[in-house]
């Protein structure tokens, strides 16, 4: 079963671009990295960090110290129905940690064919836009307005 504490990623570029992926489980959902902890006791940069290698192939061991960042930020929404078999019985929310992982513009992604099908580099407003999630739109927005 399914922890119901995980994760958000928002993999960017110094340009403001943001990389996004396509759940391969529903057309046309984009998101930034996700994940449930392994064990309740994971600590959740090392969840983040795992995260990223698994679906996107990039790992925050070879960039520079700092790249991957908490956000000090974190949302408790409703698993959708849908979903909600992965989880112990009664289990309806999750309580989610956002994080932020610059990389550089030359950065190789190799998605998880099982659980991504597609990627995608926007400016971070398109991005935030074309999120299915309003709470990764939102992750995004908070990380890169900002600086604009």
């Amino acid at each position: 079963m399914k922890i119901p504490i995980s994760v958000l990623v928002v993999i960017y570029q110094s340009n403001g671009e943001v990389l996004l992926i396509e759940r391969a489980d529903k057309t046309n959902f984009w998101q930034s990295v996700t994940g449930s902890l392994d064990a309740i006791d994971e600590d959740l940069a090392l969840a983040a960090a795992r995260e990223v290698l698994e679906e996107t192939g990039i790992d925050v061991k070879s960039l520079p110290v700092n790249s991957l960042q908490n956000m000090r930020h974190q949302i408790e929404y409703e698993i959708y129905p849908r979903w909600r078999h992965r989880y112990a019985p009664g289990v309806t929310r999750n309580t989610e940690h956002w994080f932020s992982l610059m990389v550089p513009g030359n950065v190789q992604i190799t998605l998880a064919p099982r659980e991504h099908v597609a990627y995608q580099w926007l400016p971070f407003k398109e991005a935030a836009s074309k999120c299915f999630s309003r709470s990764n739109g939102e992750a995004i927005l908070q990380l890169l307005s900002a600086s604009t």
